[in-house]
């Protein structure tokens, strides 16, 4: 049996914390050990739900995530063993996505909190609307259970019969989180996603990635895979950009859409830019928007017709990491601009001071 420790090493609590042990690091101090059936109990030996993620498509798990609440600088044990992985019920999903063939190849995801979607190629051709936009949409939901397919099966979702609706306009913007290539002053964006693959699917994890077609950005030829993560629990995504077939540095926009009657606020000291606005002319309550970079990362605000923009710059191996997520005060949890201001503070120190798991083999 194998002891796992969880360090907190903020001065505040951590709420639904997702604690990824990787297997290649129980392997190392167990040899043999059965990867497949490993089990998390809590120090007296409560079984915890926890979740196999295979990271990289091989059908092999790489990580064991479980979600635990920690309080300000506390440690918690927890126990790794060998057995027979119980069956997880319909309820215990918490996180989920799917490509969405019958809506003109939308992907769709969503977890206990958010929901999103981004577009396919097959609406750039749709008859009836066409769109060319590789932004990402917001769906508001005040429930924490999965809506996802009910919404598309209902065919219904721009209006809130209870649960919340998709109230956001996303165009041509950047919607809550999109990218392009900042290059002469302005953005260049790819079209719609060409292809999808889903590498994890819950209960407590999300995992899948996008592949965009390459596209002209200033002097370089771009072409992009995202690797989009939701946990449970949380409002916001963690986004993972490569980018291939660049020369030399590459400066990349992050944008969230202008709408009317939006506030921004950027702020250089938690890598972070916010917007707070009105859904639907205030008729359906108040989003909030964020994007949030990796701690020490550069940042720079600037403004395109459609979009407020953090321009960072892409690491030399191509692959550029950063959160974004919302928050509607409909759905009981952000309740005002300052509430969403504090969640994303929030985020922005968690990021700078990860939990520290101790991995130890018991005698």
């Amino acid at each position: 049996m194998i002891s796992i420790a969880v360090t907190n090493p903020l001065a505040a609590p951590r709420t639904q914390e997702t604690v990824s042990v990787a297997l290649a690091d129980v392997l190392k101090i167990v040899p043999g050990f059965d990867v497949r059936k490993a089990l998390i109990t809590d120090a007296a030996g409560k079984p915890i739900l926890s979740q196999l993620v295979d990271m990289d498509g091989d059908d092999s798990p790489d990580e064991l995530v479980f979600q635990t609440d920690l309080g300000a600088k506390e440690t918690k044990k927890f126990k790794l063993k060998v057995g027979q992985r119980p069956m997880v019920t319909r309820d215990e999903y918490k996180a989920y996505g799917r490509f969405v063939r019958e809506r003109h190849d939308d992907f769709a995801w969503e977890n206990d909190r958010v929901a999103h979607r981004v577009y396919g190629p097959d609406l750039e051709t749709c008859p009836k609307e066409p769109l060319t936009s590789s932004g990402v949409d917001v769906w508001v939901k005040r429930v924490s259970k999965l809506v996802v397919n009910e919404w598309y099966m209902t065919d219904n979702y721009h209006q809130d019969f209870g649960e919340g609706a998709d109230f956001y306009a996303v165009g041509k913007s950047r919607g809550c989180g999109g990218i392009g290539i900042w290059a002469g002053g302005k953005l260049s964006v790819s079209k719609n996603f060409t292809h999808s693959r889903v590498l994890a699917n819950g209960p407590i994890r999300l995992v899948f990635e996008l592949t965009y077609a390459p596209w002209d950005a200033g002097s370089a030829h771009v072409a992009e895979t995202k690797r989009v993560i939701l946990d449970a629990g949380t409002q916001f995504n963690r986004y993972e950009s490569t980018f291939t077939g660049q020369k030399g540095a590459l400066s990349v926009g992050i944008g969230i859409a202008k709408h009317p009657g939006s506030a921004v606020k950027v702020d250089a000291h938690s890598g972070s830019m916010r917007t707070w606005e009105p859904l639907d002319g205030g008729k359906a309550g108040n989003l909030g928007c964020a994007v949030v970079l990796p701690a020490g990362a550069r940042l720079e605000e600037h403004h395109s017709d459609l979009d407020y923009l953090v321009v960072t710059g892409a690491p030399a191996n191509g692959r550029l990491v950063y959160y974004a997520g919302t928050g509607w005060d409909r759905a009981g949890r952000i309740l005002d601009q300052a509430a969403w201001a504090a969640e994303v503070q929030s985020l922005a120190a968690r990021l700078a001071a990860p939990v520290k798991i101790g991995l130890s083999v018991d005698k």
